[in-house]
């Protein structure tokens, strides 16, 4: 049931097993005016039930959940919700996660210990279209940038402009900010990233980051 009541919030929905955790991230969102909790939920099959008859414009989700791991819950839930945005919030930073995250179609990834109010900021800027990353997970994103091999191809197909575009993607750069690095309007961006979606077979911005940086 939604507990805020503010109806242009940013409705967030939180998947975790650790009470202290959830109800936590719960009492911090719904002390907000931007944002509102839309559910909570200690495991994965009890989210996939429930979310579709509640369906929240962001999730917060755990890796470590009891028998269906986050990783799992986020590939079944972005069939059965395409357009919901999904931000792991997890104590794992290896690059494995990190990237079987994006590929089963996250869009950010942050660690638990970052504070709380970026975890908010977080939030809005997944909402807004980004994709927001720990500090750290952002470095290992372009460390694992810069050593991958040869681009397969699908990768070929993509323009200059498009390979700048995912390149700072990658980074985890918002969208607003890769216009102006590029000297780009953000309807621009907008447009590219939907000719990379098309050309890699892809439909969010996790698996298109994914996919480029394994090959």
């Amino acid at each position: 049931m939604l507990m805020g009541v503010n109806r242009m919030a940013i409705k967030v929905s939180i998947i975790e097993d650790d009470d202290w955790i959830r109800e936590n991230l719960a009492a911090q969102i719904g002390r907000t005016g931007k944002f509102c909790c839309a559910g909570s939920y200690q495991n994965g099959e009890d989210a996939l039930k429930q979310l579709p008859q509640n369906p929240p414009d962001v999730v917060l989700m755990d890796i470590n959940l009891p028998r269906m791991n986050g990783i799992e819950c986020v590939r079944k839930l972005k069939s059965l919700l395409p357009t919901v945005q999904v931000m792991m919030l997890t104590v794992y930073e290896d690059s494995e996660r990190i990237f079987n995250s994006l590929l089963a179609g996250a869009s950010g990834y942050l660690l638990k210990r970052t504070p709380q109010a970026e975890i908010l900021e977080a939030i809005e800027q997944v909402h807004q279209g980004n994709s927001p990353m720990s500090g750290h997970i952002a470095r290992k994103v372009v460390q694992y940038f810069n050593q991958r091999g040869s681009p397969d191809t699908e990768i070929e197909k993509l323009s200059k402009r498009e390979r700048e575009v995912l390149d700072h993607l990658a980074q985890g750069i918002p969208y607003k900010e890769i216009a102006d690095v590029l000297g780009l309007s953000i309807d621009t961006v907008r447009m590219h990233i939907k000719g990379i979606y098309g050309k890699l077979h892809v439909h969010s911005r996790g698996e298109a980051v994914a996919r480029y940086l394994r090959k």
